[in-house]
């Protein structure tokens, strides 16, 4: 199973997700989705992703979120169900289904537990994901696509640039720690880390894919406080000294933080 995430750190993190994302790219998928389009998000976690695509879909619309992680998927229904009466619609949620009453239509959330290192559905009119290829192996992305006959939205892969602002002259150790990490097996292989976005491209191009790529940074400003410490606390979990002078720097509000990602859309051969 790929490593999960708590749903604390995901709930902190939605925002700056939101924010960063491709609309354009996001957008150009839309316009090419049939009426009632039937969506699979990958390692769906807490339907982030849903609650991102789902007002720019608009009308009618089908779900399937899928994740390993049952907690994450429940936090997915509760969450998602609070997002929409916050918006004034309705939401009922039964069995594994959640269904949110809007103004342009039903929209139908469904949710099934599957490992991705195994077989999982992907019959549908898209597929997307988030924050998603950076932890996979090449020979599971390579998987991926051999399968995937439908359009592909792939946002906040990560691509190795990160900014911390003021530089410091011990941000190498911590920087060099972290970018180790990011190749280390999440449990599907070693991990792609920051060549994920260009290695997803070129895999796309070779089975005929129409590919496009777009930044997606997070951009972390001194006023985040809460996002701040839990990237010092991340980073800097092996120095100390490091910690000290970053938490010191965002309780004085003088920290400022971009961590770069790009975001991929591929339509398929024909589609």
């Amino acid at each position: 199973m790929i490593d999960t995430f708590e749903p604390d750190w995901l709930a902190l993190r939605e925002p700056f997700d939101h924010a960063a994302r491709s609309v354009i790219l996001a957008r150009r998928l839309v316009q090419r989705l049939p009426q009632r389009p039937r969506i699979v998000d990958l390692g769906a976690g807490t339907g982030s992703m849903f609650r991102y695509l789902a007002p720019i879909i608009g009308g009618r619309q089908d779900w399937l979120l899928v994740d390993a992680n049952t907690g994450l998927l429940d936090e997915a229904f509760g969450r998602t169900a609070a997002w929409a009466r916050r918006r004034g619609c309705t939401a009922v949620a039964t069995g594994n289904e959640l269904q949110i009453a809007t103004p342009q239509g039903l929209w139908r959330m469904e949710v099934i537990a599957a490992d991705l290192g195994e077989e999982f559905p992907l019959a549908a009119d898209a597929v997307v994901c988030s924050a998603l290829l950076d932890l996979v192996s090449a020979r599971w992305l390579d998987r991926l696509f051999d399968r995937m006959h439908a359009p592909f939205l792939a946002s906040l892969i990560v691509d190795g640039r990160d900014i911390w602002r003021p530089r410091d002259p011990f941000d190498a150790q911590p920087r060099a720690v972290f970018r180790h990490d990011q190749f280390r097996d999440k449990g599907i292989g070693r991990a792609l880390g920051a060549t994920a976005w260009a290695h997803a491209l070129r895999s796309l191009a070779a089975r005929g894919f129409v590919t496009a790529s777009a930044p997606s940074d997070w951009h972390i400003p001194r006023t985040a406080l809460g996002m701040q410490r839990a990237l010092i606390d991340g980073r800097g979990a092996n120095d100390a000294r490091w910690q000290e002078v970053r938490l010191r720097q965002a309780l004085r509000g003088r920290l400022a933080i971009t961590i770069g990602h790009r975001d991929i859309l591929a339509f398929p051969p024909g589609g």
